[in-house]
């Protein structure tokens, strides 16, 4: 099942310059949205729902990179979440397609929704750093009640710098979970179920975080965002404020904007926006190798079945094997833009692009 919109009227383009930004955003503003459910056979790609969760007759413009279902829903047995940002949030009975329950959390997200849930245990946590308001939440699954909620940090930036889009990290270190959030300013972690942070750290600049945190050998790895990029390798064995103790290496060199780090065995992958693939040690940070494969990227690479699948937006799809030196095994194309990242289940890959949703698999 995923999450995706209806748009009841043609998209307006236009282009405006973020107050104090150093960039010029295109900005696409609908009419009215209609945000659904839309749930397919995953052998046969069947249509089975097509449920209106949420609608909006006056909705905020969004970034040309982004959508106004840009979030990724959540299932498990029996059930499926899905999150619009400011619009709202959804339970959904994933057999039937019956809305269960919908909460509205509104905040300024100034470019749309980019962060995704995460779902622990009972709870759903949701993340929301907007330009006016920066908490993480945490909902009941069953009910959407608010089961706690933690103020972010005090970010010393202007309101436009204090939003991020990332998405949380489940880590477990010496037997304790902790869920990782970057954000503006600050990386922190907290307990799942409490919501009370544990440790966060400190990289002054960084906002409108997309990229997600990835964890191993004890080590959380973040993308900072913000002006230039940098890759921060931190211990997770902290409390407090870490910034001057745990972190452990920084490389600030063609590191990813949107497109989420990719850990195997003891090699980290990154790929930047224009497309260069990067492999570090992730232990020291020490640079294997950049390989430039081209294009324009914002899905984050995947591991699967022994190899690195990298995703451009123009539908080109390149295969690498995992190792020190680059060794490219094969390209393929798809029709339609590709910003969404694929997920894997089995033996298939599902893509979806903004014209089609794809099974691939080697039968």
């Amino acid at each position: 099942m995923t999450t995706a919109l209806e748009t009841l009227a043609t998209p307006e383009e236009k282009k405006r310059t973020l107050a104090g930004n150093q960039y010029e955003a295109t900005l696409a503003l609908a009419t009215s949205v209609s945000l659904r459910a839309i749930c397919v056979d995953r052998r046969t790609g069947k249509l089975l729902h097509n449920v209106e969760l949420l609608q909006s007759s006056a909705p905020e413009p969004i970034h040309k990179f982004n959508s106004y279902a840009t979030p990724t829903a959540i299932l498990e047995p029996g059930r499926v979440y899905c999150d619009f940002g400011t619009y709202g949030t959804a339970g959904v009975n994933s057999a039937t397609g019956e809305l269960l329950w919908r909460r509205r959390l509104p905040i300024e997200h100034q470019v749309g929704a980019g962060s995704s849930p995460l779902l622990v245990d009972d709870l759903l946590v949701l993340i929301r750093d907007g330009c006016d308001v920066q908490y993480v939440t945490a909902l009941n699954k069953r009910t959407g009640e608010t089961s706690w909620k933690t103020d972010r940090p005090t970010i010393d930036l202007d309101d436009e710098f204090r939003k991020g889009f990332s998405t949380p990290f489940l880590a477990e270190h010496n037997g304790r979970r902790q869920m990782i959030v970057p954000g503006a300013q600050w990386v922190v972690s907290y307990e799942p179920a409490t919501g009370r942070p544990i440790w966060q750290a400190n990289y002054v600049k960084g906002y409108s975080n997309i990229a997600r945190p990835v964890f191993g050998h004890g080590l959380v790895y973040v993308c900072t965002n913000g002006p230039g990029q940098q890759l921060w390798a931190i211990r997770v064995d902290g409390l407090g404020d870490i910034t001057d103790t745990h972190v452990v290496w920084k490389v600030k060199k063609q590191m990813p904007q949107k497109a989420s780090p990719l850990l195997v065995g003891n090699e980290i992958y990154v790929v930047t926006n224009n497309g260069i693939v990067t492999c570090l040690d992730a232990l020291t940070g020490k640079k294997h190798w950049s390989h430039r494969i081209g294009g324009n990227h914002a899905a984050s690479p995947v591991h699967a079945d022994g190899r690195i699948y990298v995703f451009s937006e123009e539908g080109k799809t390149s295969v690498f094997r995992p190792g020190k030196q680059p060794e490219p095994v094969a390209e393929n194309h798809i029709q339609g833009r590709l910003l969404a990242s694929p997920a894997v289940a089995g033996k298939a890959i599902f893509l979806r692009s903004d014209t089609h949703l794809y099974r691939i698999e080697n039968r």
